[in-house]
């Protein structure tokens, strides 16, 4: 019973730490498109385009060789200029999907990697739920990665999200606004809860108020 009694508790208490999480990264990471490409393994990359331009090459060339047979006779000669562009167009419209499902693939192993996580797991399992729910791995992963690692302000370890001290200072990585107690960063000279001045202390309640009150 005792079990069952906590059972409630402790995913309140886990759902809570999740939220945390989430607005600690969303704080401390901004998303710019160009920067997280390159989290994609270069071979991946270098494999796609290798991989494009042979089908583009072989449909091209099968063009050339057939000259023009998808076309009537009496249409070859007015539109087999456009052909190898339609054609050329086709395959990039194949292409561009497949390498998008690829290089999201490739980016959730890497950055799941680099965040501390199980890479393998997480790839295992978008893959998995790609037939039946098409991108929901992927937005399932987005919204439970960890934070990136960051360094300790005051001594420059590497340290983690869930980490409340530095092991190696004892800095405290989650400082709290002395009004409200939420969780403000470092940076922060405001809270954005209560608009707190985090230069200085929180304002106090004088005793007289309190016997009155």
């Amino acid at each position: 019973r005792e079990v069952m009694s906590d059972f409630p508790k402790s995913i309140g208490t886990s759902w809570s730490e999740r939220m945390r999480l989430i607005r600690f990264r969303r704080k401390r990471e901004r998303f710019h498109l160009w920067k997280e490409f390159k989290v994609v393994p270069s071979w991946l990359k270098g494999t796609m385009i290798v991989l494009y331009a042979i089908a583009l090459a072989t449909v091209l060339i099968a063009n050339a060789v057939t000259h023009g047979a998808l076309l009537g006779p009496r249409d070859v000669a007015q539109h087999q200029h456009l052909l190898p562009f339609a054609l050329a167009g086709i395959v990039t419209a194949v292409a561009i999907p497949i390498a998008i499902v690829l290089f999201l693939t490739g980016y959730v192993y890497r950055d799941a990697e680099r965040r501390g996580m199980s890479p393998g797991a997480w790839t295992f399992l978008v893959i998995a739920l790609m037939p039946a729910y098409l991108a929901l791995g992927f937005i399932v992963y987005f919204v439970m990665r960890e934070p990136l690692p960051f360094d300790c302000p005051q001594c420059g370890t590497k340290v983690g999200a869930r980490f409340n001290y530095c092991p190696n200072c004892k800095w405290n990585l989650h400082p709290s606004c002395p009004q409200c107690r939420r969780e403000v960063l470092d940076t922060d000279k405001f809270c954005s809860f209560c608009g707190q001045n985090l230069a200085s202390p929180a304002p106090t309640v004088a005793p007289a108020a309190l016997s009155q009150g």
